[in-house]
């Protein structure tokens, strides 16, 4: 399984929002405003996922895009959905 390090340059500028459910934390750069991505912490461990949009360049060797619907989706399923599918995660020191 893949992992992502989150990193900041200036940490003070790296913002979390939490939707509805309050399942994650969606990372935001109060600077520009871009969504990075986002990150949840639960009984499985931290993961995470990228906005591939905010990155300089490319990664290679990505998974496929696969079309997610959200109807109906309780707090639970939705948290597993997400330990199935994100990466595990860090913030770097």
């Amino acid at each position: 399984m893949a992992e992502i390090e989150f990193f900041a340059q200036v940490p003070e500028r790296m913002r979390r929002y939490r939707f509805g459910l309050q399942t994650a934390d969606f990372l935001l750069c109060s600077n520009c405003g871009v969504y990075i991505g986002a990150v949840m912490t639960g009984d499985q461990g931290t993961f995470g996922i990228v906005n591939l949009r905010a990155l300089a360049a490319p990664l290679e060797n990505m998974a496929p895009v696969v079309a997610v619907s959200y109807a109906g989706e309780d707090r639970d399923s939705r948290i597993t959905r997400r330990e199935q599918r994100w990466a595990k995660a860090r913030f770097a020191a």
